[in-house]
C-alpha cells in the first residue's frame, strides 16, 4: 500500500515551532553536512533572496516530513541581469523518501515560480532525480554554471513560459550559498 500524497503548503517561516521541524527535516536528510544546509536555510531566508518567500513544507499525519525554498538568483545575460529561481534545498525525512514527497515538492515550487513569471528555477543535483521532474542540463540552453564545483551535469534548469531566447549567460547565486560555503556541496 502506498502512502497518500503530502499535502503541501507555504512554510509559516515566523513561526519558531515550524522553523524548528524544517530544521530537523534539513539535518536529517543531509546527514553530516545537515547542520550546514539547515544554517543556509536559516541564512536566506533572512536574506533580501527570499524576498518572494517561497519556501513550502510537506505535511504527513500533521507533522512536516518535507521542505522545499526558492531564492532570488540571476542569470548574467549579455542585455542585463535577469531575475530567476534556484531551488535549493530539497529535503525529506529519510523514512519518507521514495514515496513521492520530493517529487511534490518540487512539482509544487516550479509552479509556484512560473506563477511569479519567473523564466527559469535552477538547482545542482542528480540528473538521474531531477531528469525525472523536467529539470535539464543548464548547458542545453546557454546558461553557465556559477561555480566549477558543480559538475556539469549537476548544474539544471526548468525554463517556463516567461523565458526568452536571448535570457543566456551565468547564473549568479545569492551570497548565502557563498558565505556557508553551500556551492557545489554534495
Amino acid at each position: 500500500m502506498t502512502a497518500a500524497p503530502p499535502v503541501i503548503r507555504l512554510q509559516d517561516a515566523t513561526d519558531p515551532a515550524e522553523r524548528a521541524s524544517v530544521r530537523r527535516v534539513v539535518e536529517a536528510a543531509f546527514g553530516e553536512e545537515g547542520p550546514q544546509v539547515a544554517d543556509l536555510v536559516d541564512a536566506l531566508q533572512a536574506s533580501d533572496a527570499f524576498a518572494g518567500r517561497l519556501s513550502y513544507v510537506a505535511l504527513r499525519d500533521g507533522a512536516v516530513v518535507g521542505h522545499v525554498m526558492l531564492t532570488r538568483g540571476w542569470v548574467d545575460a549579455p542585455q542585463r541581469l535577469v531575475e530567476v529561481h534556484v531551488l535549493s534545498p530539497l529535503s525529506v525525512l529519510p523514512e519518507h523518501q521514495r514515496g513521492g514527497v520530493g517529487r511534490a515538492l518540487v512539482a509544487h515550487a516550479v509552479a509556484a515560480a512560473g506563477d511569479a513569471g519567473s523564466p527559469a528555477v535552477f538547482l545542482e543535483g542528480s540528473p538521474a532525480y531531477y531528469s525525472r521532474l523536467g529539470f535539464e542540463p543548464g548547458s542545453a540552453h546557454g546558461f553557465t554554471r556559477p561555480s566549477v564545483r558543480i559538475p556539469e551535469p549537476a548544474f539544471q534548469v526548468v525554463t517556463l513560459p516567461a523565458r526568452e531566447p536571448w535570457m543566456t549567460g551565468a547564473l549568479v547565486y545569492p551570497d548565502p550559498f557563498w558565505a556557508h560555503d553551500c556551492v557545489g556541496l554534495r
